[in-house]
């Protein structure tokens, strides 16, 4: 996916930005960290430039980037898991992803103040803290020295859905920029260079957030997914019941919920709300660790109700 075709005038700006630390603001999906990546890559970039300033995408900083394998690149993120391999029910950066000493569950593999200690193997260190509105109090304090004052003039890119969730301290401390959904022709652009087919369903799926695409066989499965479930709920109480049981070997609660909703669109506003409730309560219980099985059954005796269709 190109951040140019996507992004081309946010990259112009970036592309000559000097301070220390930037704050990317945009919806979920909006495709900030894909944003970020490039940011990253342009400023380790030893080769020509693209007309927006991107980087080149050959040179061997470009070519480590594209692997996954940049030396400067730092991501940091809050954990999605709990110690136990349960979902965490609060998302957090912790301290501990700031400062080795106080990382006593060894969480992070690289903690940021070592990363930035280190001189960059290319141009500029770059940390990229994805998810900026989970930054503790602790650990944004930790950071504020280090965005200050960056060793050998590292630069901080922090990604954040509403910038009023971001601790002040951050905020005050960055330049701003926000991240807007691109239009669908881009996206369609986007898939034609990639060499894919057109895919009308997918692009509505989307509506303008590129970072769909970055997931865009997951997101097919979701659809195909909610699309079987919700045409299951006509056919009767038990085979109802038996799709609830296929949507909960295959559930993804990254993409399912969204494309529950988004397959559910066209149904009246009364129906739609009612199943969103149920949907919420779905969540609700997984999130409780209540039995899956149960909960998916109930779902599905729900939704079922909403859409008037008791036996």
């Amino acid at each position: 996916m190109s951040a140019a075709l996507l992004h081309g005038p946010l990259l112009e700006q970036t592309g000559v930005f000097g301070g220390n630390a930037l704050l990317l603001t945009g919806p979920a999906r909006v495709g900030k960290r894909e944003l970020a990546l490039a940011v990253a890559a342009q400023h380790n970039c030893s080769g020509t430039r693209g007309m927006y300033g991107e980087a080149c995408g050959v040179c061997p900083s470009c070519r480590a980037l594209a692997a996954g394998a940049h030396p400067d690149l730092l991501l940091v993120e809050p954990r999605a898991t709990t110690a136990t391999g349960k979902a965490a029910r609060r998302k957090l950066i912790p301290i501990g992803a700031v400062l080795a000493g106080r990382d006593k569950g060894r969480e992070y593999e690289t903690h940021v103040f070592e990363f930035l200690e280190v001189r960059p193997t290319f141009r500029r260190r770059v940390v990229v803290v994805d998810g900026a509105e989970h930054l503790g109090q602790e650990a944004a304090n930790a950071l504020l020295k280090l965005v200050e004052e960056p060793p050998h003039r590292g630069l901080f890119v922090f990604l954040a859905e509403d910038p009023r969730s971001v601790l002040p301290t951050i905020v005050s401390r960055s330049a701003r920029l926000g991240v807007v959904p691109a239009p669908d022709r881009a996206l369609e652009r986007s898939l034609a260079l990639g060499g894919e087919a057109p895919d009308a369903e997918l692009i509505a799926f989307a509506a303008g957030r590129a970072g769909v695409l970055g997931a865009r066989e997951a997101v097919r499965a979701a659809l195909a997914g909610a699309a079987e479930f919700t045409g299951a709920l006509e056919r009767g109480l038990l085979t109802a019941l038996e799709a609830a049981e296929r949507l909960e070997k295959h559930w993804d609660p990254a993409w399912h919920p969204e494309a529950l909703r988004f397959v559910w669109r066209a149904c009246p506003a009364h129906e739609r709300a009612r199943a969103d409730t149920a949907l919420e309560a779905l969540q609700a219980a997984l999130e409780a660790y209540a039995s899956p099985s149960l909960s998916f059954q109930v779902f599905a005796l729900r939704v079922r109700e909403a859409f008037g269709l008791e036996d």
